[in-house]
């Protein structure tokens, strides 16, 4: 029984042994192959990880799209740029390696502090930009001092240049740094030299301008030094971002508006809705907010009277004055109200209950119907046909024309304006219509307001045969081949109110008669608007002041809707002269300019189908269509 024992004992033993064997066999072979792997297949790897040598990975930040008007003149473009970041991974004290370059070129304290604040929230391999937009001298110190400069280095970069400058800032906008909360969104925005959006196309179309970022795995020495490149994932450079905008009509507009101490102006077409200038004026450099603006700089800014950061041509919301008679007028046609033989008599005032509204002309204008009423801008044949169809109606006509809401344009700081009505007065307000409230909004007072730009895309609406016309700015394929829905507006009452602003100008008695283009072929049509900022009190206007005696921030507002050519309308225009005292006396003398010289160089690549002798008639002698 013993022999049998120690048999079995041993045949145990033997068959452990075997698999313990097998176990460390496995384990050898493993061990086996993978030193073979790191030996043989990567071997290069780490030979060069060896020697005290390290692989870093750089981030490579991309180029931002340029913005080009639709010629292809630059309106924003990226230029080299020259500057020192650092590394932590690379720096053995970064307060020392900071102060050194202090000791080197001139650096303002703020951004050795700002340096020091982004290290200690920012990845080791990251680079964090120290100074940027670096002269040639200043490269030349830091390289030749570059062995003492631990994690230190020279980058090449980009830097974005505005070439028309202040005649663009409120169009095109600028880029800045990079906030907390936008870094939170997107890390590769921490990248140096890295710059968004702030305002304007820059902002709206940030992201396609923005581009991809992209790495390169460096080789890298013990002394920080680059040795090679083994690896890149290439960055992908933001879109060519093109506008409708015509530049030197751009720099031109903004030129004339500089001449006024406050003023807007659009230039739009009237068929597509592209817009070829757009402008606000005082305006501002855009170079100076991609660095960070200084504080005094950005006071001044802020507390200057005329707004200079407002895009006042999609963000000023005026009364519209007497540029909102032709919605009145169309709606009175539409309801029924006015016809075309209806005459009103004008006494210089229209009284409503114990309330007298007064005309502009103290004398009245007479017998008038809608075109003279138009042409001579009567007050009072307005009151009349407004009490008579009330506000309600008005206010339907009015946004049908692209009033009292935003038109999906393509800058963020686009305002919608108010068109009020019985309803919105009830629910914002909690009181009833008065019946006196609907005549001053007849003529654009009281609650109305309104933008520039909706001012244009209005004029625009009206002579384009009542197309439902959008303005924009992008060129692509959508606003390209886009074709814009009818409004159903009756074709006669359209001609009609084009009749008079066709006699605005170049009619005897027209309000901006003064402003009409001499060249026929080029003729423009419109309307002249006063709107009214501060009443004159009783005592003022028994001692005589008028209205240019006033303050200049009390003084009335000047507009003007014009559109050219009249026989053959192509471009539509507005312009808003704050302050400026009366349309016709600033503000439509402005509009003759912009669209005398938008059809020099004609942006809409169209030309006006030759006058008929019939129409040369009418534009020599508006009377002889009586």
């Amino acid at each position: 029984m013993r022999k049998k024992n120690n048999a079995d004992t041993t045949d145990v033993f033997t068959r452990r042994a075997i698999i313990v064997g097998g176990i460390q066999g496995a384990l050898l072979a493993v061990l086996g192959g993978r030193l073979a792997w790191l030996q043989i297949a990567q071997g290069e790897k780490y030979k060069t990880l060896s020697d005290q040598n390290r692989v870093n990975i750089k981030m490579l930040a991309p180029s931002r799209g340029e913005i080009v008007d639709k010629f292809g003149v630059p309106l924003a473009l990226n230029n080299r740029n020259f500057r020192v970041v650092i590394i932590r991974e690379q720096s053995k004290n970064i307060e020392k390696s900071l102060e050194q370059l202090q000791n080197i070129i001139n650096i303002d304290e703020r951004k050795i502090k700002k340096a020091i604040k982004e290290i200690s929230k920012t990845a080791k391999f990251v680079p964090v930009e120290v100074k940027d937009n670096l002269t040639w001298d200043e490269v030349a110190k830091i390289e030749v001092n570059m062995p003492d400069l631990s994690g230190l280095e020279i980058e090449v970069g980009e830097r974005r240049s505005y070439p028309l400058s202040n005649a663009t800032a409120h169009l095109i906008g600028y880029v800045g740094a990079v906030n907390e909360t936008e870094l939170l969104k997107d890390k590769s925005l921490g990248l140096p030299g890295i710059k968004i959006g702030k305002n304007a196309i820059e902002k709206q179309y940030d992201l396609l301008l923005r581009g991809k970022a992209g790495n390169a795995k460096m080789e890298v020495n013990v002394l920080g030094r680059e040795v090679r490149e083994l690896e890149r994932e290439e960055r992908q450079g933001g879109q060519r971002v093109v506008l409708s905008v015509d530049a030197p009509l751009q720099k031109l507009m903004q030129d004339r508006l500089n001449q006024e101490r406050s003023a807007s102006a659009v230039v739009m077409d009237v068929k597509t809705g592209g817009v070829f200038a757009l402008a606000s004026s005082p305006s501002f450099d855009p170079h100076a907010f991609i660095d960070g603006i200084s504080a005094d700089r950005w006071e001044a800014l802020l507390s200057d009277p005329a707004n200079p950061l407002t895009n006042k041509a999609i963000s000023g919301q005026y009364p519209p004055g007497s540029t909102f008679k032709m919605v009145t007028a169309l709606a009175g046609l539409e309801a029924g109200v006015i016809s075309p033989d209806r005459h009103v008599f004008c006494p210089g005032h229209f009284e409503l209950g114990k309330a007298r509204f007064h005309c502009w002309k103290k004398e009245g204008h007479g017998s008038v119907n809608v075109v003279s009423a138009l042409e001579e801008s009567c007050d009072v044949f307005f009151y009349k046909v407004s009490r008579e169809m009330g506000i309600d109606k008005i206010a339907q006509m009015s946004r049908r024309l692209g009033l009292g809401s935003k038109l999906d344009f393509d800058l963020p700081e686009e305002r919608p304006g108010l068109i009020p009505d019985v309803e919105w007065k009830k629910s914002y307000m909690g009181e009833p219509w008065h019946p006196g409230e609907t005549i001053v909004a007849s003529i654009g007072q009281g609650y109305m307001l309104a933008t520039p730009l909706q001012l244009a895309v209005m004029t625009s609406r009206l002579v384009n045969g009542g197309l439902a016309v959008k303005p924009w700015l992008m060129m692509d394929h959508a606003h390209s081949q886009a074709t814009w829905p009818s409004m159903n507006l009756n074709q006669t009452h359209l001609a009609m109110v084009l009749d008079g602003m066709n006699r605005v100008v170049n009619g005897e008695r027209g309000t901006a008669k003064g402003s009409k283009i001499k060249d026929i072929t080029m003729a423009m049509g419109g309307k002249t608007g006063t709107a009214q900022v501060r009443r004159i009190t009783m005592q003022q206007r028994a001692a005589g002041v008028k209205n240019k005696d006033l303050p200049w921030k009390h003084r009335h507002h000047a507009l003007f809707v014009g559109y050219a050519p009249v026989h053959d309308p192509i471009y539509a225009c507005a312009v808003v002269v704050e302050h400026g005292v009366s349309g016709s006396g600033a503000a439509a003398p402005l509009a003759k300019y912009l669209l005398e010289e938008t059809q020099k160089r004609n942006p809409a690549g169209r030309t006006a189908k030759p006058l008929i002798s019939e129409e040369l008639s009418l534009l020599k002698n508006p009377a002889l269509k009586e």
